[in-house]
């Protein structure tokens, strides 16, 4: 009985034992899993963030954006969020294809909590409001572009503590108040985009040489620009249809690796200097300025659109331009003879657009039975001369051929 009986109790140890690796396994595979899920889940403050932000936006009728925002799920991969490890690194809002509908609502605060945070970047929609302050916290940031929205307030000065940013666009938006001075300081920026907002003031000294495109199109700014108040490193400007005023030829002068260049609808004054012609420009857009005096080039213009119209300019036209493919000199006081090179190029269909109405000019070397190619446009109307050609001129040239010879006597511009 007793052999029995330590037998019975020898199985039945045997048996826990076996029970107990088994279990012991089984716990150690759950913890080893537990430990691998433990890599991917979300920091909670990232998590908690996300909520928020997904509380004070909705989808435009036609969009989805949020459908995979389910937060029983990985919010790493939700769409438009990047992470790495546990914290997000990229937010991107609403749907990139083009035309998709945007979002609506607002921006939350919870933005700031994200603070590994490098890119942010919101479609085209109608969210309101003013920029999250707790944005200036994303010391990771170097991507922000939050345009076609509707964003009013200012631009927080806070952002100079952006120090990383490479890029900020806050285009197309209701903003307001001036750019913050600070923002011209921070190390890193190569792109400021603030175009067609409805900001103030003058254009803040912009000292490194990391930018490479400034784009304040659109805005109420007003002032002179100093001489150096523009980095060389510049490779786009553009500041049209602002206030801004005074002269720029130093200004300009420094800008040597301008590739396109839009000055247009402003009060500058002054001269265009000559070196301008020679930068590596694809379009020089200086039209509806006080600019003036004579215009020389230094060598021949390879540039393809040059629009000095509705200025102050004067003198004779120089043949240097007659390389350019379309050339706008209408509306100033240029005089004498147009250049024999401009016809050259417009029967050869080479110049497509020359417009010099409203200036002073006294004749062209055209046969009066010539047909101008199709493809090329010239406009003469209001010189001193009867045109020797019916051409098409835009409709606000309006309908006198010739000036009325009292204001062609003894003209010297």
């Amino acid at each position: 009985m007793r052999e029995r009986a330590k037998t019975k109790r020898m199985k039945t140890h045997k048996v826990n034992t076996s029970s107990f690796s088994i279990a012991l396994c089984l716990i150690a595979l759950i913890l080893s899993s537990l430990g691998t899920i433990s890599m991917a889940i979300l920091d909670p403050v990232d998590f908690l963030a996300l909520q928020s932000i997904r509380k004070s936006l909705e989808d435009m009728p036609g969009s989805n954006f949020f459908s995979s925002w389910d937060f029983t799920s990985d919010p790493c991969n939700f769409a438009g969020v990047m992470c790495d490890s546990d914290k997000v690194v990229s937010l991107n809002l609403g749907d990139p294809r083009a035309g998709a509908p945007g979002l609506t609502g607002r921006l939350d605060p919870a933005i700031g909590k994200l603070t590994a945070l490098a890119e942010l970047s919101v479609v085209p929609g109608r969210i309101i409001g003013s920029l999250p302050r707790t944005l200036s916290k994303l010391q990771n940031l170097r991507f922000l572009a939050i345009s076609r929205n509707f964003i009013s307030g200012e631009i927080p000065a806070s952002f100079s503590g952006l120090r990383r940013l490479r890029t900020l666009d806050l285009s197309y938006n209701l903003l307001t108040g001036t750019i913050p001075p600070a923002i011209g300081t921070l190390p890193e920026l190569a792109n400021l985009v603030l175009c067609h907002n409805r900001l103030s003031g003058g254009v803040p000294t912009l000292v490194y040489q990391t930018l490479t495109r400034l784009d304040l199109k659109h805005n109420d700014l007003s002032g002179a620009l100093s001489p150096l108040s523009l980095p060389s490193s510049l490779q786009y400007l553009s500041l049209s249809a602002n206030r801004l005023a005074g002269p720029v030829d130093r200004l300009l002068a420094r800008l040597d690796r301008l590739s396109y260049l839009d000055l247009s609808i402003n009060r500058f004054t002054g001269t265009i200097p000559s070196c301008l012609f020679s930068f590596p420009i694809t379009s020089l857009q200086l039209q509806r300025n006080l600019f003036s005096g004579e215009v020389r080039p230094e060598g021949q213009v390879a540039i393809s659109t040059v629009d000095l119209s509705f200025n102050r300019l004067y003198g004779e036209i120089s043949p240097m331009f007659s390389a350019v493919q379309n050339l706008y000199l209408n509306n100033n006081k240029f005089a004498g003879q147009v250049p024999g090179s401009f016809v050259d190029r417009l029967m050869a269909s080479s110049m497509e657009i020359l417009y010099l109405q409203h200036n002073f000019l006294t004749g062209i070397e055209i046969n009066p039975t010539a047909e101008l190619p199709i493809s090329s446009s010239l406009c003469l109307q209001y010189n001193c001369m009867v045109p020797p050609l019916q051409t098409t001129c835009p409709l606000k040239a309006g309908t006198q051929k010739s000036r009325p010879t009292s204001q062609c006597v003894d003209w010297k511009g």
